[in-house]
């Protein structure tokens, strides 16, 4: 069973997946800021070809891959966090015309792959634990030439007269979880004794420092698909700053990292529409700092939405553990109820459906106190369960 499952082609994981929305290297700030509105899409694959027709031109495919290739991915975050920058609050407009590879620059290379649709699954898996966030992989078209050429002038989904869609960290944890019995034991263990428990390499900030001081943190936890853990002062997780949430947001929420603190922030994004109360103190400090461009980014009605989906995870019925979270504390923030934690006892397979369940790529460990012990991503599980899928090969 091992061995069929690792010999699966990645089209397998492909069934169902909407062709990418793309957007060209040429494109600017802007333009991907309105592209992402437009296709309500998380995400837009940035191709290096200029122009669409360089992308569906009659020449052979060699050529054309070479040409044109997806070179990375695009979202609100990274618009937010480029927005956020001061000189580009002092002028949203100039930094709105800047070319989309700026949002690409701070990232490192090689977090999108292309993989050929028969590539195994293993082939996958091995990328992805190299550094790959997402896996660019052709789609099966049932279209002529003759229906792709004329369907590409109105379809920017299309290179190399090929749709494609791209495989992320959770599409293989779900693949797997499907077959979950064939790494018994294995899911059954506990995080702590499956040594998957990051302690080192996460990122932190306490309530009350600046939100700008947590801005390359975001950057960085966008990267390895974290979030960024805020903390009371005796170490406890009081609530996260997560890209996730950020991607649901307006863009005016640059303009609220660069004025409130972290404890603020958080609850900033964690409403529908902001407190009038929050407005109000961003509008005041952007003025207090001679801002006064950013106030455009700020809307009565930006639009923020809100993710209310929080639990925390044990082996007890997944999620309704030993102490379902920690109370709220005297500041009023959130309490870690609403972030989404699980224990050291946690078993690998309550805290693999925990996460999807919720659609996170990370989740917070802590003991009962509240008390930060570490992050368990997608990574981690992927590797444990390559392992184990190794050794019963």
């Amino acid at each position: 069973m091992a061995v069929s499952i690792l010999s699966h082609e990645v089209s397998d994981l492909c069934l169902g997946k909407p062709a990418l929305s793309s957007l060209s290297a040429s494109a600017t700030v802007g333009d991907a800021l309105s592209a992402l509105k437009r296709s309500g899409d998380l995400f837009l694959s940035v191709w290096s070809c200029d122009r669409l027709h360089h992308c569906n031109s009659p020449r052979p495919d060699k050529v054309d891959f070479e040409e044109c290739k997806c070179v990375g991915k695009v979202c609100l975050v990274d618009v937010i966090c480029f927005l956020s920058g001061e000189e580009n609050l002092k002028n949203p407009g100039k930094a709105l015309q800047e070319p989309v590879s700026v949002l690409l620059n701070s990232k490192v290379p090689g977090l999108v792959r292309h993989l050929e649709p028969h590539a195994n699954l293993l082939d996958a898996i091995e990328v992805i634990l190299g550094g790959a966030q997402n896996l660019v992989i052709p789609l099966h078209n049932p279209f002529t030439r003759k229906k792709l050429l004329s369907k590409s002038a109105a379809n920017s989904t299309l290179h190399n007269n090929r749709e494609h869609c791209w495989l992320a960290q959770e599409d293989i944890i779900r693949y797997l979880l499907n077959s979950i019995g064939v790494f018994s034991p294995t899911p059954n263990h506990t995080i702590e004794s499956l040594d998957i428990i990051d302690s080192e390499s996460f990122f932190t900030v306490h309530y009350d420092d600046p939100a700008s001081s947590a801005l390359p943190l975001i950057s960085q936890s966008l990267i390895k698909q974290t979030s960024v853990a805020i903390l009371d002062t005796d170490g406890k997780l009081i609530g996260e700053i997560s890209p996730f949430t950020l991607n649901f947001c307006d863009a005016t929420v640059a303009a609220a990292i660069a004025t409130l603190s972290a404890g603020e922030l958080m609850a900033y994004i964690d409403f529908r529409d902001p407190p009038e109360d929050l407005l109000r103190l961003v509008k005041d400090r952007l003025e207090e700092r001679n801002l006064g461009p950013a106030l455009d980014l700020i809307e009565e009605e930006s639009g923020i939405s809100s993710l209310s989906s929080y639990s925390s995870s044990s082996d007890e019925e997944f999620g309704m553990g030993r102490s379902g979270g920690i109370a709220g504390n005297s500041a009023g923030v959130r309490s870690t109820a609403q972030t989404i934690v699980c224990y050291p006892w946690s078993s690998l397979v309550a805290v693999m459906i925990q996460a999807l369940s919720h659609r996170v790529s990370c989740t917070w460990v802590i003991e009962e106190d509240g008390t930060l012990v570490g992050v368990v991503t997608f990574a981690g599980m992927i590797k444990v369960l390559r392992e184990r899928l190794k050794s019963t090969a």
